[in-house]
């Protein structure tokens, strides 16, 4: 797929009313805003769950405090991070899927991944490392191989690369997962720093 054919595509997708016109599941209650960033360079593709409502109203993703403790997570800076000639950002669900009962974000709409995902990861040629966060994008791009547990997958993550590495979700809700789970931070993060490191450089040398 080439540059004109992924701005067509991209096109498509920031078009895309699907969930709103729906009757079944519940529609969008919302105006749609797809968030996603790729380009045919990109090395790394961070596959994660859905715009929360700060992303939705950018139209940045993680533009908000997952993304600084994603980027932390990645050891980048924002530019870096943003580059899309480095880094494809492609979640689930693109379009903010509204608020629970509690206040805490809706899953990913269904009707997304199957009519999307296969048609952007083409235009992603060159992605050789993708990071699949949380457990929705860890059902899609694992298969068979996700654990019963986003913790189990995790602790797995040798299981998928050099492939695939999975994470948690950076969402500060999830500092007691990182409390009880200690190893994450003194095993993954040294690894998944090494192999972005690794990757980046290899895209800077062929730019």
């Amino acid at each position: 797929m080439d540059d004109k054919a992924v701005a067509k595509l991209l096109k498509e997708v920031r078009a895309c009313r699907v969930c709103v016109n729906t009757e079944k599941p519940k529609p969008l209650p919302h105006e749609p805003r797809p968030v996603l960033r790729v380009s045919t360079n990109a090395r790394i593709c961070i596959a994660g769950q859905a715009p929360g409502t700060r992303v939705h109203a950018s139209g940045l993703p993680f533009d908000d405090p997952s993304g600084d403790r994603l980027r932390d997570w990645l050891g980048v800076d924002r530019d870096t991070f943003y580059d899309e000639s480095l880094f494809a950002i492609v979640p689930m669900g693109f379009c903010f899927p509204g608020l629970d009962a509690k206040g805490g974000d809706l899953p990913p709409r269904k009707e997304c991944a199957p009519l999307w995902r296969e048609r952007v990861f083409e235009a992603l040629p060159n992605v050789k490392l993708t990071l699949v966060i949380g457990q929705y994008a860890q059902a899609w791009h694992l298969g068979d191989k996700k654990k019963k547990t986003l913790t189990e997958t995790v602790e797995h993550w040798r299981d998928y690369m050099p492939r695939t590495l999975a994470l948690p979700h950076p969402s500060w809700r999830n500092n007691v997962w990182l409390k009880k789970n200690p190893w994450f931070e003194e095993d993954v993060l040294p690894v998944l720093r090494k192999e972005v490191s690794k990757h980046l450089k290899a895209a800077r040398k062929t730019a």
